[in-house]
């Protein structure tokens, strides 16, 4: 078939805007300083996906001096000119990419990196920043008005990051949504001991320091990993159901007799192996420090983290997260419900297993007890805001959420329902819309009505 002149030049027009388009979308770019949480519009970064870190830290009590190395491995996800990373204060000397140093620069809380050529989409690559200083820990609304990241205890430091702390103490892609697996080596001085996540590889003591090798061998957000040093009594042994444990204490607890933490970790992790599918990691256990400074504790990925000798409730609460927020983490920090109202969820069932109280009976007493002009009902839990992501509504509003869905769709649907989650989205992330499908597709039920009352719309509920 024969073509035009005009038709000609026409097909040349479009080949050669094809040409334009494609170039423009292969050329190098910089990687975005942010993901684009609402809440944390510059926390992550764009450009690449983080696979492993290898932090080598070394900590000075004496003078809260930390010192390390960071090596992050990363699949660049467009073609690459320049990245960030997210790192908070600390003073950096020297970056590497692919083993040759790059030029770098701060713009605020981000550590911006320039290698010597354009990292290619697709492709594998580290890089390595040694850094230091004395970590600050950060304040304000959003942790219950607790400082919290690296904070400074008598004998060491209670290291608990949620949401936005771990870039106090390391540079990284700090989003939930860029999970990685890690190794973390901690240098102490002797007699005290680093307690991180995952299973431990290595201790040995040379010269006037310890050091402790940890391995993550499962994908974690940044904000639960921690490097918690100090003198710890520390037990090690398995579950009934054979997970192995690993339970370290501050001696000047040892006296509580509130709790038998490992006892409590132990059956807890069982338990909730059977009811929300299979411990998703390859050790549990808990690190259990003095700091009285820090009014709350952290699903730690592996190891809880818990500021003092808390209560059973507390600790069924934490282990809860293992699946809910460690193995299927949020994709974005307004789904925090996801997390939290689960694991207070959590703690109804934990009742109702020992025969102390029944779910409904525990949701019924909270629900009644609220008064319908209270501001507790106004909070829309599926996106609560930043400064108001830990109010006691996304917790306990989010219990009553799973209670209330519980009793429409019936117990044979949702004891289906809470392990098809933790299985669809094990070791990755997921949003409420991800939820709702779930939960219709397992009920056989429409819910969107339902979801959005206890949810997305200020007031109470009807039951």
């Amino acid at each position: 078939m024969a073509l035009s002149r005009s038709a000609r030049l026409g097909a040349v027009a479009t080949a050669a805007a094809s040409f334009l388009a494609v170039a423009a979308s292969s050329a190098p770019t910089h990687g975005a300083p942010g993901i684009g949480d609402s809440y944390f519009p510059r926390l992550g970064n764009g450009g690449f996906d983080a696979r492993h870190y290898d932090l080598d830290i070394a900590y000075n009590p004496d003078t809260d001096r930390l010192d390390g190395r960071t090596t992050l491995t990363a699949r660049a996800t467009e073609n690459l000119s320049s990245f960030d990373l997210d790192l908070q204060k600390l003073e950096v000397t020297r970056v590497e990419v692919n083993g040759r140093a790059a030029r770098f620069s701060r713009d605020g809380d981000e550590l911006r990196i320039t290698p010597r050529g354009v990292l290619g989409k697709n492709r594998t690559f580290t890089v390595s920043v040694t850094y230091g200083g004395i970590p600050e820990p950060l304040s304000g609304p959003i942790v219950f008005g607790s400082q919290y990241g690296w904070m400074k205890t008598a004998d060491g430091v209670f290291v608990a990051c949620e949401p936005n702390a771990a870039s106090t103490w390391f540079p990284s892609s700090d989003h939930p949504s860029d999970k990685a697996t890690y190794d973390i080596r901690i240098k102490a001085p002797k007699g005290l001991t680093g307690v991180s996540n995952g299973r431990l590889v290595a201790t040995y003591d040379r010269g006037g320091s310890t050091y402790t090798h940890w391995r993550e061998s499962r994908p974690m957000a940044s904000y639960l990993a921690t490097a918690t040093i100090g003198k710890f009594d520390v037990r090690t042994g398995r579950t009934p159901g054979g997970i192995p444990m690993y339970v370290a204490i501050d001696p000047k607890l040892k006296d509580s007799n509130k709790v038998d933490v490992y006892a409590v970790t132990a059956a807890a992790t069982d338990y909730w192996s059977q009811v929300f599918g299979p411990y998703p990691f390859e050790e549990t256990g808990a690190i259990v420090d003095d700091m009285p400074q820090a009014g709350f504790s952290l699903e730690v990925q592996s190891k809880p983290a818990y500021s003092a000798v808390r209560n059973e409730t507390t600790i069924v609460h934490e282990l809860a997260h293992q699946w809910f927020g460690d193995s299927v983490s949020v994709k974005r920090w307004k789904d925090i419900w996801l997390n939290e109202g689960f694991a207070s969820y959590a703690q109804w069932l934990w009742s109702e297993h020992k025969g102390t109280r029944s779910a409904h009976d525990s949701f019924r007493a909270e629900y009644d007890a609220i008064p319908a002009d209270d501001s507790f009902w106004q909070l829309r839990i599926a996106d609560p805001q930043r400064d108001t992501m830990f109010d006691g509504a996304v917790y306990d509003r989010g219990a009553m959420t799973l209670q209330a869905l519980r009793e429409r769709i019936g117990d044979k649907a949702f004891f289906r329902l809470l392990p098809a989650w933790t299985s669809q989205h094990r070791y990755g992330n997921a949003e409420t819309a991800d939820f709702v499908r779930l939960a219709e597709q397992v009920s056989g039920q429409r819910l969107g009505d339902f979801f959005r009352a206890w949810l997305s719309t200020p007031g109470k509920p009807a039951l």
